[in-house]
């Protein structure tokens, strides 16, 4: 590579750089104005996919959604009909890059959850009902989706219309959800279903009633180092 190009190079990606931290939304930007609120320290990365019906939707504190990420409200960008608090999302969620999150009716997210990247949760879905109209002229009955506080939403997991996640939950990377899923527990596959359950006193136990021992974390060899690496989705 020629010296040239090589200072071109890195010009470039110094200016991607500058445009990617120039273009986050946080709150006192006019992109964070427009949403139905922003919480203090929470940040949206640049660029998005899509922001639609950005004045129903509102993010907590201190939450970071990733680049790419979709959030929508409605069927369009001057939809009437949408909802003040279509999208709610908490306080301290990590929301990961591509995610998309569509609502029509709700989708409220609790405080402190994590989601990988590529998740799509939506509360809304097309109906086929009628074989002489096209399926994406049928739109289907809008179903709230909850998603309770602390839990972990795997690495390209769907999280379907109708859904009830309850706290503490784990969905394994490339599940898909539908129904309601109970708090302190472990769910994977298409459908999902509940491999391992918390029982106070007894610890988690799987589906097919044998304990497993709580895992620990990982210690860093050297002097007093942590290796907080234990992932759930591998000890799925």
């Amino acid at each position: 590579m020629t010296r040239h190009r090589r200072w071109i190079n890195r010009g470039v990606h110094a200016a991607w750089r500058w445009l990617e931290r120039a273009g986050e939304i946080v709150p006192g930007t006019r992109a964070a104005d427009a949403f139905g609120s922003l919480g203090e320290g929470s940040c949206i990365g640049f660029p998005a996919a899509t922001l639609m019906g950005v004045g129903s939707i509102h993010v907590g504190a201190g939450t970071l959604i990733g680049r790419q990420v979709t959030l929508s409200v409605g069927y369009g960008a001057n939809d009437q009909r949408a909802p003040e608090r279509g999208l709610v999302i908490g306080d301290r969620c990590v929301i990961g890059a591509r995610t998309s999150l569509t609502a029509h009716s709700s989708i409220v997210i609790g405080d402190d959850v994590w989601c990988g990247q590529d998740v799509f949760v939506t509360d809304a879905s097309h109906g086929y009902q009628d074989a002489e109209t096209p399926i994406g002229r049928q739109f289907g009955v809008h179903q709230p989706v909850a998603i309770g506080a602390g839990s972990w939403i795997g690495h390209s997991a769907i999280i379907l219309p109708g859904s009830t996640i309850g706290r503490n939950v784990v969905v394994a990377a490339g599940s898909v959800v539908r129904g309601v899923v109970e708090d302190n527990a472990v769910v994977a596959g298409s459908p999902a279903r509940v491999i391992r359950r918390f029982e106070p006193g007894v610890g988690w136990v799987s589906a097919a009633g044998d304990v497993r021992p709580m895992l620990l974390p990982l210690r860093d060899p050297s002097p007093g180092g942590d290796l907080d690496a234990v992932g759930s989705s591998a000890q799925v």
